[in-house]
C-alpha cells in the first residue's frame, strides 16, 4: 500500500544554499523533490557553527507552525551532516508526526549535538572546550541521537553508511538512495580533453590535498595538474600545479573541461569515529561526465569502473604507498584512449541513474510508503 504524496506538504529543514556541501545539496535536492507534494515549507539553517540557541529555537517554532498547519498531512524531513547542530535540534520530538532524514556522515546525523555558535568560536581555548565537551561524551551522543531518531526512516547515500547506521541504530528503517548528481553543461568528451588531472573541492581534514605535491613529483611532465575548490588558493605553491581556488559557473565548467579525470586521494576525516559519507566530489565529477581515480577509503570502496572510477585498492597505508599508487593509475588511464572513453560513457551513465528526478522518485517511493504505514498505524 502507498500514499499519494499529492496530498502532502513536505516541511524540509536543512542548510541554505552554500553553508557548505550539504547546503548545496539541499538546493538541489528540494528542487527535485517539490513537484512530488503539494507545497513544501523550508527552514533553512547555517552551516556548522553558524547558528546561536536562539536561532536553534527559532528553526524548532518555524517546523512546529509549519507542522500545525496540516498535522494530518505533513512529512518533515531534514538534512542531517556531522555539525549540523540546528537541523538535528529542529526536529526532535515532533510525535504523531512521520519524520526522515538524510544523513550525510553515517552511522550518526550528528556528531556535535553542542555545536552552536558560541562553542564553534575559533581560538584554541575554544577548541579546547569543543573537543573536551564533545569527544568524551560520544556515548552520550549516540544515546541522545538514538532518542532522536532511533526509530525514523534515515537515507544514506552509499550502501557502505546505510549498513552503518543500521549496525548502530538497528531500530530504524536505513534506506540507500545514491548522492544526487546535479546538472551541468554537457562539455566535451574526456578523451578530448587536455592531457591533465584535476583536485576538486572544500580543503579539510582527509580530503588528501596534502598528496597533490608527491603525486606531481611522481607522475611525467606531459601530465599537467590543476586544482580548485574552496580553500586550494592557500596551498603552498608548487612548480606544474595550477591551483584555481572556487570556481563557479562558466569558471567551474572551463576547469572539469580541462582535465581528463578527478583524483580523490581521500583518507580518515576525523578522530572521533569512523565516518562513511558519500563524496560530493565524486558526484561533481560524474555530473561532468568525469572519471575519478579514487583511494579505497571508506565509502570510495562501493565505486567501480561501471560508476566511472579507477579505485585504488592498496592496504598500505602510508602516504607515499598511497601516492605511488595513485600516480600509477593516473598515468595508465590517461595513458589508455579506449579505457577513457569508457569510463566517460559509464560516468554518463550514473549520471542518468542518480540525477535529480530519479532521486527524487526513489526517495517518493519511500516516502509513499512511510505515510501509508503511518495511517494504518492510527
Amino acid at each position: 500500500m502507498t500514499t499519494n504524496l499529492r496530498d502532502y506538504r513536505l516541511v524540509f529543514v536543512g542548510p541554505a544554499e552554500g553553508q557548505t556541501a550539504v547546503g548545496d545539496y539541499a538546493e538541489d535536492f528540494v528542487a527535485a523533490v517539490t513537484p512530488h507534494f503539494r507545497d513544501v515549507a523550508e527552514v533553512r539553517t547555517l552551516g556548522p557553527g553558524g547558528d546561536t540557541v536562539r536561532d536553534i529555537r527559532r528553526y524548532r517554532r518555524a517546523v512546529a507552525e509549519h507542522v500545525a498547519a496540516a498535522p494530518d498531512r505533513t512529512l518533515v524531513h531534514a538534512e542531517l551532516a556531522a555539525g549540523g547542530v540546528a537541523s538535528f535540534w529542529a526536529i526532535a520530538g515532533l510525535p504523531g508526526i512521520p519524520v526522515t532524514a538524510t544523513i550525510h556522515d553515517p552511522p550518526q546525523g550528528v556528531w556535535w549535538p553542542a555545536a552552536t555558535k558560541f562553542m564553534f568560536g575559533p581560538t584554541l581555548s575554544r577548541k579546547l572546550i569543543f573537543h573536551g565537551l564533545h569527544y568524551p561524551l560520544r556515548p552520550l551522543s549516540t544515546k541522545v541521537e538514538g532518542m532522536v531518531n532511533g526509530r525514523r526512516t534515515l537515507f544514506a547515500l552509499t550502501e557502505t553508511g546505510r549498513r552503518s547506521i543500521e549496525q548502530r541504530y538497528p531500530h530504524t528503517d536505513a534506506v540507500y538512495v545514491p548522492h544526487l548528481v546535479r546538472e551541468r553543461p554537457a562539455i566535451r568528451p574526456v578523451q578530448e580533453r587536455p592531457n591533465a588531472v584535476g583536485f576538486f573541492g572544500h580543503v579539510y581534514r582527509g580530503k588528501g590535498f596534502e598528496q597533490v605535491a608527491r603525486i606531481r613529483e611522481l607522475l611525467p611532465d606531459h601530465i599537467a595538474i590543476r586544482v580548485a575548490g574552496r580553500g586550494t588558493e592557500a596551498l603552498p605553491r608548487v612548480d606544474g600545479i595550477e591551483i584555481l581556488g572556487a570556481v563557479d559557473g562558466a569558471a567551474e565548467d572551463a576547469f572539469f573541461g580541462s582535465v581528463r579525470a578527478i583524483v580523490v586521494p581521500y583518507g580518515k576525516r576525523h578522530w572521533y569515529d569512523e565516518t562513511y559519507p558519500a563524496s560530493g566530489v565524486v558526484a561533481h565529477a560524474t555530473a561532468y561526465r568525469t572519471p575519478v581515480v579514487c583511494t579505497a577509503y571508506g565509502s570510495l570502496a562501493e565505486l567501480d569502473e561501471k560508476s566511472a572510477a579507477v579505485v585504488v585498492r592498496t592496504p598500505d597505508a602510508d602516504s607515499d604507498v598511497v601516492a605511488a599508487e595513485l600516480a600509477a593509475a593516473i598515468e595508465a588511464l590517461l595513458g589508455d584512449c579506449g579505457r577513457l572513453t569508457e569510463l566517460g560513457e559509464y560516468a554518463e551513465k550514473t549520471r542518468q541513474a542518480r540525477s535529480g528526478p530519479a532521486t527524487a522518485q526513489a526517495y517518493a517511493a519511500t516516502w509513499s510508503q512511510l505515510l501509508a504505514r503511518h495511517h494504518e498505524g492510527h
